[in-house]
């Protein structure tokens, strides 16, 4: 399989950006200084098409002072996309009035977060099982179920005469979905990634990449640096880099003519190579924030991804059509994926609990998971 390059070309942009977002928070800068630092760079730069290197330094630079200029001095909300937000959230009220009359209280929770992105009903025992697990990734809207409901949509209107029309309509409901759910930093993210990636499948052209990942980094922290500081917004991008990262290392392990020839063990290992790459990304993470590390979370995940699309895919059929033998499937498969979770949280050491580790041994965590990919290279070579 095709490696991805680890610097790719837009993600020294994306780390200069970031580090200036970072200066901006800790410090403070009259814009009238930091503008004119940005015209001095832009001219400057202007004037080095003659040496690359150091015109590509300068760039950096530029990016950084942005970065911390947009912190200090943040965009101004758009009026409109502010009120359709509110609008979209009136009616995601109507549908989730519509699965409470549909379905039970311990079906309805699980539903509601995972269809509509609303939380506030799960109860905290709920919660608590997830956790443990390592399941509760799946509760929150983010580029797993977007990227269900883009191949649902996709399948639906996809057509090869009119690709281009297809693939618009495809996004729009695609934001559409986004905009319902609330447009959370996961949700914006997973939402812009799958943009890009549907508009490069119209030139056939490599869809989903590092380069991709750090310019939708880039679209929302322009629009909103603060999003930098949201756990979900780290967790998410660290995931996604490793996946891109790790993925076609670890599943090259195994002769891809091999895996063709069984495909229900080339399912089995790429979901399992998936979810070590994207906990290798988060798991420093979870111990920072949440102080847990979930030992069963590829076996977890195994339940839990069918189990999504399942329930994605029914629930939005509840809301078209309001059959009842929908809701009594949803209510079956949301009570086998709770038991199964409970069962794997009540074995023994589920979840390491007490983790306390500090900024710089996060830091250090990273370094050896960075070392970890290099091993893994020279093991190809």
């Amino acid at each position: 399989m095709r490696r991805q390059r680890i610097i790719a070309p837009l993600m020294p942009v994306a780390i200069a950006l970031i580090l200036g977002i970072i200066v901006g928070r800790y410090t403070d800068f009259k814009a009238t200084t930091t503008l004119a630092i940005l015209a001095v760079l832009t001219v400057t730069s202007l004037f080095l098409f003659r040496f690359p290197k150091i015109q590509t330094l300068c760039i950096w630079l530029i990016t950084l002072v942005m970065g911390c200029h947009l912190m200090q001095h943040p965009l101004p909300d758009i009026p409109r996309v502010q009120r359709a937000g509110d609008r979209m959230l009136e009616y995601r009220e109507h549908l989730l009035q519509l699965y409470q009359q549909s379905m039970p209280p311990s079906t309805y929770e699980v539903v509601a977060a995972m269809t509509l992105g609303d939380k506030s009903a799960l109860t905290k025992e709920t919660k608590n099982t997830f956790n443990i697990t390592g399941a509760s990734h799946i509760l929150a809207i983010s580029g797993l179920h977007l990227s269900i409901i883009y191949m649902m949509v996709s399948l639906l209107v996809w057509g090869r005469r009119w690709r281009i029309v297809t693939q618009i309509l495809t996004l729009v409901l695609l934001w559409g979905f986004a905009f319902l759910v609330g447009l959370s930093a996961s949700v914006v993210r997973a939402a812009t990634m799958l943009t890009v990636y549907g508009l490069l499948s119209l030139g056939y052209r490599q869809k989903m990449s590092l380069n991709v990942l750090a310019f939708t980094a880039i679209l929302i922290l322009v629009c909103q640096p603060e999003a930098l500081f949201e756990v979900g917004f780290q967790m998410s991008y660290l995931a996604v880099f490793a996946i891109l990262l790790f993925y076609p290392v670890i599943y090259g392990m195994i002769s891809e003519e091999w895996l063709m020839e069984h495909r229900l063990i080339r399912w089995i290992w790429g979901m399992t190579v998936v979810s070590l790459c994207a906990q290798l990304g988060v798991a420093p993470m979870i111990a920072f924030y949440f102080h847990r590390f979930s030992i069963y979370f590829l076996l977890t995940n195994f339940i839990v991804i069918p189990c999504a699309y399942l329930i994605l895919v029914g629930g939005f059929l509840l809301l078209l059509t309001s059959w009842t033998m929908i809701a009594t499937a949803l209510a079956t498969i949301v009570s086998m994926m709770s038991q199964s979770l409970q069962a794997i949280s009540s074995l023994p050491y589920a979840s390491i609990e007490g983790l306390y580790p500090s900024p710089l041994q996060i830091v250090l965590v990273y370094i050896l998971i960075g070392c970890l990919y290099i091993l893994l290279l020279l093991r190809e070579r």
